[in-house]
């Protein structure tokens, strides 16, 4: 007997996606936006998406990032629009590894920078990882496109 994933659970590969403008001030003195601001585009496409969920502070669960990277592959510059997907790779009990693209809106297809995190669902009383409740999937369901 084959065992499938629950209705409410999101599929593996699908996608969210937000756009997100380059400020001036992500430059830095090669006039590129500087490296470290990569993550904080990542950690800001990872919030829309929490926030989409449900999952906003105050709150008794909350995302705690476990692990991420970043390949930097061409240099974005000011001004543009950039599209960061996020792509759900695997689900656990109470933790996720998505992957993310950066790409420039006008340049669909063109990756800019390639990485993963993990997240993991944590109680915020305890400070415990906590398993995703089946709402909870079905809400990031709703979210990862397809």
């Amino acid at each position: 007997m084959q065992l499938t994933d629950p209705p409410f659970s999101p599929a593996i590969g699908g996608a969210f996606r937000c756009a997100l403008p380059i400020r001036w001030g992500d430059q830095d003195a090669q006039n590129h936006v500087n490296n470290t601001l990569y993550f904080r585009y990542f950690e800001e496409a990872r919030m829309q998406l929490f926030q989409r969920v449900g999952i906003t502070l105050p709150s008794s669960k909350v995302g705690i990032l476990a692990h991420t990277s970043c390949d930097f592959i061409k240099p974005l510059m000011y001004p543009a629009t950039i599209v960061v997907t996020q792509i759900l790779a695997k689900i656990g009990r109470s933790s996720m590894t998505i992957d993310t693209v950066i790409e420039r809106d006008d340049e669909p297809g063109v990756a800019y920078a390639k990485g993963n995190y993990v997240i993991v669902g944590v109680d915020a009383a305890t400070g415990k990882s906590s398993p995703w409740s089946e709402a909870e999937l079905a809400q990031f369901a709703r979210f990862f496109i397809s």
